[in-house]
């Protein structure tokens, strides 16, 4: 799962940093994330793991770092 949302930042994150090189704890918004293109990664990811993001989990600390996204997409796919 991890190399899947490492992947799709990388496609669609526009960081400033490669994603495979950033810890799981890394902050992706210093590492160049944006709120526009946070939209784009939750979209990917989405379509990746056929999920749907509840209004309630559409906020910044659920795409802070590749384990929260990891842990809300677990949250998800139960």
């Amino acid at each position: 799962m991890t190399d899947k949302i490492r992947r799709i930042l990388k496609e669609h994150g526009r960081l400033s940093q490669d994603a495979e090189g950033l810890g799981d704890d890394a902050d992706l918004y210093q590492a160049g994330l944006t709120s526009h293109a946070s939209v784009n990664v939750m979209l990917a990811l989405e379509g990746e793991f056929e999920i749907e993001f509840p209004d309630n989990m559409l906020k910044r600390s659920s795409f802070q770092t590749i384990g929260s996204i990891r842990v809300s997409i677990e949250e998800l796919t139960r």
